[in-house]
């Protein structure tokens, strides 16, 4: 069910706030409405069937462009056995869910388990739905469900050839029990799960009509644009306002303790009056904060003497002290910001009747109702919050929802009216919750022959746990921090993992494949212990990789569709990485040039992965290389510097995109061996940066150990 707004009521709405962009578009709601529709009923909380057999499956996880909106629709369609052309979906209302005891299970999206922790409960109530539907025609009938089979949602009883639509039947069949238990499909019988069936959203978005919370505009809104204290943990000390508020346009001047905000009847005339405020910062504690003491609090970490242990495996101290040869390294990368398309919005609306609706780009939209609850004191069954498409997430838009609680508190000064919260685009660069800048000491023994007898790790970076999960802290432990090196896939007799928590006044918060730099450092590690040893990198991992292991079968499937060890034209260099995590198995191998001036290109691309089961393949293929071009950003130029305890950078002329043209041909294997759900988010960056640093040792004979490479001479010498 949808809210539809056409054209002309469009232009009316825009001309009464100032001005927009002029497209159709609607708002996607929740089919409980569906309830008030006579032509739709509800089969199960996941199933809507309309009497002309039209199905719409609700989504409760959110969709940032990653597929996971179709993925589920076509889980749940599978089991249904529906008519996929006549399927389109909608996402679950967080307050309905809720009211029904969270019927939906997680709202969550996030650490790639979009689908993979979703998709028993889901196939289930395809399967559930679709038994009942069939219930009900054999009642109909007058015979028993086991003669009775369905096709595209027609249902069939063979002997007698009546057949019924699920269109016809939809109604008797919401009044049945649900059944006890239920057979799931044997994914070798898949017809629409595992297949690359078209995307339920990019038709609406080729057209312009589904609405993201930037472009949420409705009769009578205000907007409000926003400034926070430069430093983080700084508070507003004082606002001068005379000139701010005599502006045109201009209706409420709000002040917090940590931001002032402008409410008026454009997004346009905040900002300018924004400008015009005298706000005196009290920087706090950490106005002299810079990258230096950013580095220095690391480097102490590291030097740490009694730091806890993530992992123990053996006596890596004694190993180390009769090793043939010790190698020893340090690893830096820097804080990196999301840098979302879609700046942080909330729109929020007070209702005379003590009602709030919240409309904004979430990826938890039951921990955004949860925080709108909160700030505006009001019980959790009052609050709508009204979930829109993500331009963007990246993690940003999951745990903190600092967001939706500003957006609450503005609209908290303006009751009765509807006001939308834009953050600008130096507002969203300059108050993240940033990728953890960390530092990594690493230390390996090689016997006579060359193999890897011991490796100790140490850590030192900020917890991303300790600000948005504390509960899941063990023993001074953040499991995320120590990702790809206390869960290392090579056999290894003797290992250690120390972990020193620093931190700092920057937030940090889960960034795509949160830990992803552990895999730059311990790959681009294992291929200098290669290298030391006089060994092929590729025979170096597998040496340590046993038979029948999955990280084995992807980095052989990578190695053999890159032609590993075949002759390569003049210029072209390879390197190779292994990874594992968010449920899945990835291997890279990158093909790079350097030129005499010592300019990078990366032309080629191969990655294999093994996610267990494949619900989409084009949209794993698309997310393989949505990896990569967001990883060669931050691998090539991104970097967050800190500076008088403020982050430097404004906007993307000085966080710097990939281009067009820097963009390789990305080759993807899915090498998938069935048995498991693994995640396609986030694997696939994983191995990216390792890959194409071995790749540049192997093209300079220069080995990289800090990111961003903007920063190193890839001259050879």
């Amino acid at each position: 069910m949808m809210i539809t707004v056409t054209r002309r009521e469009f232009l009316k709405v825009s001309a009464a706030v100032g001005g927009g962009l002029a497209i159709e578009f609607c708002f996607p709601v929740i089919s409980a409405a569906a309830g008030k529709d006579a032509a739709a009923t509800e089969v199960n909380a996941w199933v809507v069937i309309h009497t002309d057999d039209r199905v719409v499956v609700r989504i409760a996880r959110s969709e940032m462009g990653q597929g996971t909106y179709t993925a589920l629709a076509q889980l749940v369609a599978e089991e249904l056995d529906c008519d996929w052309a006549k399927v389109s979906a909608e996402f679950a209302s967080p307050n309905e869910h809720i009211r029904r005891k969270r019927i939906w299970g997680s709202m969550s999206t996030g650490g790639s388990t979009g689908v993979r922790s979703s998709q028993d409960y889901v196939r289930k109530a395809g399967a559930s739905a679709r038994a009942l539907l069939i219930e009900a025609a054999a009642m109909q009938w007058k015979v028993s469900a086991a003669e009775c089979s369905v096709e595209k949602g027609v249902i069939t009883h063979a002997a007698t050839r009546r057949k019924l639509r699920y269109g016809q039947v939809a109604a008797a069949a919401s009044k049945l029990p649900p059944p006890k238990e239920v057979m799931l499909r044997n994914p070798r019988d898949w017809k629409i799960a595992g297949k690359s069936m078209h995307r339920l959203d990019i038709p609406d978005k080729v057209r312009g009509k589904p609405v993201f919370g930037v472009d949420v505009a409705l009769p009578g809104m205000l907007h409000a644009a926003i400034a926070q204290c430069p430093v983080f943990g700084g508070k507003v000390r004082s606002v001068d306002a005379s000139r701010a508020g005599k502006m045109r346009g201009v209706k409420k001047i709000v002040q917090e303790d940590s931001f002032v905000a402008v409410i008026a009847d454009s997004w346009w005339r905040a900002t300018e009056a924004l400008k015009k405020l005298n706000v005196e910062w009290d920087p706090g504690a950490y106005g002299k904060a810079s990258n230096e003491t950013v580095a220095t609090l690391l480097r102490d970490g590291l030097d740490d003497q009694n730091l806890p242990k993530a992992y123990q495996q053996g006596d890596v101290n004694a190993a180390l002290a009769s090793v043939a040869k010790v190698i020893e390294a340090d690893y830096h990368s820097p804080y990196l910001n999301h840098a979302t398309m879609e700046p942080q919005t909330c729109t929020a609306w007070f209702k005379p009747d003590g009602f709030l609706e919240v409309w904004t780009s979430t990826q938890d939209g039951e921990a955004s109702m949860k925080a709108a609850a909160e700030t505006a004191g009001l019980p959790l069954e009052k609050v709508e919050v009204h979930k829109m498409m993500l331009g963007g997430g990246f993690g940003r838009r999951g745990g903190p929802q600092d967001f939706v609680r500003q957006g609450v508190t503005i609209a908290k000064a303006m009751p009765g009216v509807p006001v939308k919260m834009m953050w600008s685009r130096a507002e969203d660069m300059q108050h993240g919750y940033y990728r953890p800048a960390s530092m990594v000491r690493m230390k390996a023994g090689l016997d006579t022959q060359g193999n890897l007898i011991a490796l100790h790790s140490s850590v030192a970076c900020p917890s991303i746990l300790t600000v948005l999960m504390p509960q899941m802290l063990r023993n001074g432990i953040d499991f995320s921090a120590v990702r790809s090196l206390s869960d290392m896939p090579y056999t290894i007799p003797h290992q250690q993992v120390d972990y020193a928590m620093r931190n700092g006044h920057v937030p940090v918060g889960f960034w795509r494949a949160p830990g992803q730099q552990n895999a730059f450092y311990r790959e681009c590690f294992i291929d200098e212990l290669a290298a030391v040893a006089g060994k092929d990198p590729v025979e170096f991992r597998l040496a340590m990789l046993k038979p029948g292991d999955k990280n084995r079968m992807v980095l052989e499937a990578a190695a053999k569709a890159a032609g590993w060890g075949s002759s390569l034209p003049p210029g072209i260099h390879r390197g190779i990485a292994l990874a594992d995590g968010f449920g899945s198995y990835a291997a890279m191998v990158a093909e790079v040039t350097v030129n005499r001036q010592g300019e990078l290109k990366v032309p080629r691309i191969v990655l294999a992965i093994d996610s267990g089961y494949v619900v989409n393949p084009d949209t794993c293929r698309a997310q393989a290389e949505s990896n990569v071009v967001f990883g060669l950003g931050s691998m090539l130029y991104q970097e967050n510097n800190v500076k008088e305890g403020r982050i430097v950078e404004s906007n993307f002329h000085d966080f710097r995109l990939p281009s067009l043209s820097e963009m390789p041909i990305v080759e993807v294997v899915l090498a998938s061996t069935g048995g498991f759900w693994g995640g396609h988010g986030e694997p696939g960056i994983l191995p990216l940066a390792p890959a194409v640093c071995n790749a540049i040792f192997a093209a300079t004979g220069k080995r990289i150990r800090s990111l961003p490479l903007k920063h190193h001479d890839l001259r050879r010498t």
